[in-house]
């Protein structure tokens, strides 16, 4: 067998169209929506290779069109959780032993096929399934997942060449080795290439995976199936069910060969997760990883230096891309009196020019919210935010689910740095502000750290060098991805990995090589050139 040490393709971002009128990539995509919009899809489970149309089948809708039905998929039974196990632990030991390079490949053909012939269609899927515009889908289910793909391959290549150092007579070789079992990937909907991402990155490492993303995303992740097979993913390495969240739990947590979960989602979920692997911690064959990425209620801090502009663009744009359903989104924010005015006055100007309606109409910033759940939980939050003496509403405030589940950008400005808003993830187009005394910026510092349970991002914007080291100071357990004179969103792979601790979860950083070290067990392997042959050591000899 022919050897060497193989270098890879050096991984880069990749471009993000901008599909202006006029443009080759806008006349491509608004033609493969429309063509989408006509189809009724009819959307199996993958097992073992085989496509597996079996149990109830349940309508996919738009979620700004719920009445439009996009196709169809086939719940997943405990059978079909058994028999996505059963198939990834009969394709492991052909997974294993297969050359890194080839997995490198398959994985480096994946993304071209993204960048390429199916960039429109995971886009159009993920603006129709996922309520996203253009722009916001592009960014993510394009430019994101392709830079996963790519950048992931370097990680695992410099993850191979960490070796020992050998002392004369001995070499040291570290072996980077899957872990030993199967991998469960649970997947959210907010972002198609998280989902994407997250049972790759496992199998990239070796690994097989039984993959169940969020309902509400089984649309686009149908499409990323599609592209993991053209790309030579062999039949069982990755398994996408669609079973509902205890079943798969019931099976896979139970489960002897569990050696891993790789989560995004809910903080309460994860650690339900987390106490359910405890439980049957005596049963597992090795003890598994967990790793999650959760809630967040992330915050925009201004000094009273701030450039009040700049605050405003942070605010309009970290709050309300995508309605506020980012891990990421600016959900509360805490502005000097100084200035808010001046801010106020351009926020209420930008959430005047922002149009909100269906992603097909790409002049519309603002979509829907993605299931009726979702649309009901925030409604309640504005609602009482009505009637509340220490909150007013000061932007947006209404709510339709006529069409589809439509949220106003909102913003909540509140007498209490406690106020409920302040302090629980809502995950929507909600923004809370509260308007703090400009010279009691270290009070508020300690506000901002105490105020929720999570750390997952946060910004400052200041032009005094002094208050934005000390906001650094202060804040480094409060954020994990933290930002100066920027908005709280927007990390890019392999330029500021993603994750946050406290109840944000684990902080294993997707984006990076931290992420995918959590997907191997090294094994350190010695050997001695020429053995000693007799156990005593000079020591022992007389004087």
């Amino acid at each position: 067998m022919a050897t060497g040490f193989f270098k890879v393709p050096a991984a880069h971002n990749e471009p993000i169209k901008q599909y202006a009128p006029g443009s080759k990539e806008r006349d491509e995509l608004k033609k493969k929506i429309a063509a989408m919009r006509k189809e009724v899809r009819d959307i199996p489970m993958f097992i073992g290779g085989k496509e597996i149309r079996d149990g109830k089948k349940t309508s996919l809708h738009p979620p700004h069109d719920h009445q439009h039905l996009l196709g169809y998929y086939y719940k997943s039974e405990k059978k079909h959780v058994q028999q996505a196990v059963t198939a990834a632990l009969a394709a492991r030991k052909k997974w294993v032993a297969l050359s890194w390079e080839h997995r490198a490949s398959i994985f480096l053909k994946a993304a071209e096929l993204i960048a390429g012939p199916y960039r429109a269609e995971l886009n159009a899927a993920t603006m129709l399934g996922q309520s996203k515009n253009a722009y916001q889908a592009e960014i993510d289910s394009a430019c994101e997942i392709i830079d996963f793909l790519r950048f992931n391959v370097q990680f695992m290549t410099e993850i191979y060449s960490m070796q020992p150092q050998s002392s004369a007579g001995i070499w040291n070789r570290s072996e980077w080795r899957p872990l030993e079992g199967f991998v469960y990937a649970l997947t959210p909907f907010n972002f198609t290439a998280i989902a994407g991402n997250l049972p790759s990155s496992c199998a990239m490492m070796g690994n097989v995976v039984v993959w169940k993303p969020s309902n509400t995303q089984v649309y686009s992740a149908y499409v990323l199936m599609k592209i993991f097979r053209e790309a030579g993913v062999p039949d069982g390495v990755i398994n996408l069910i669609y079973p509902s969240g205890p079943d798969a739990a019931d099976v896979i947590f139970s489960h002897r060969d569990f050696a891993g979960i790789h989560f995004t989602g809910s903080t309460e979920v994860f650690q339900n997760i987390w106490k359910n692997i405890g439980d049957h911690i005596h049963l597992y064959k090795t003890y598994p990883r967990i790793v999650g990425e959760t809630g967040g209620k992330d915050f925009i801090l201004a000094h009273k230096s701030a450039d009040a502009k700049a605050v405003a663009t942070a605010i309009s744009r970290g709050a309300f891309e995508y309605q506020g359903q980012k891990c990421s989104a600016a959900s509360r924010a805490y502005v000097p009196a100084n200035i808010w005015n001046a801010v106020k006055k351009q926020v209420l100007e930008d959430l005047a020019s922002m149009k909100m309606g269906g992603t097909e109409d790409f002049g519309n910033f603002i979509n829907a919210v993605i299931d009726e759940k979702s649309f009901d939980k925030l409604a309640a939050y504005i609602a009482q935010a009505k009637k509340d003496k220490d909150a007013k509403i000061i932007a947006g405030g209404k709510c339709d689910k006529t069409k589809g589940y439509f949220i106003e950008p909102t913003i909540i400005q509140t007498t209490n740095p406690n106020y409920v808003t302040m302090c629980e993830e809502l995950f929507g187009p909600v923004l809370t502000v509260y308007v703090y005394e400009e010279d009691k910026f270290e009070e508020i510092l300690k506000t901002v750290d105490s105020t929720s349970i999570y750390a997952l991002t946060g910004s400052i914007l200041a032009q005094d060098r002094y208050a934005i080291e000390l906001a650094t100071q202060k804040l480094q357990n409060a954020a994990g991805n933290f930002y100066i004179n920027d908005k709280p969103t927007g990390a890019v792979v392999g330029q500021q990995p993603f994750g946050g601790s406290r109840g944000s979860g684990t902080n294993d950083k997707a984006g990076s090589m931290i992420n995918l070290l959590r997907w191997v067990s090294p094994r350190t392997i010695k050997e001695t050139f020429v053995p000693p042959v007799d156990y005593r050591y000079p020591f022992l000899a007389k004087d």
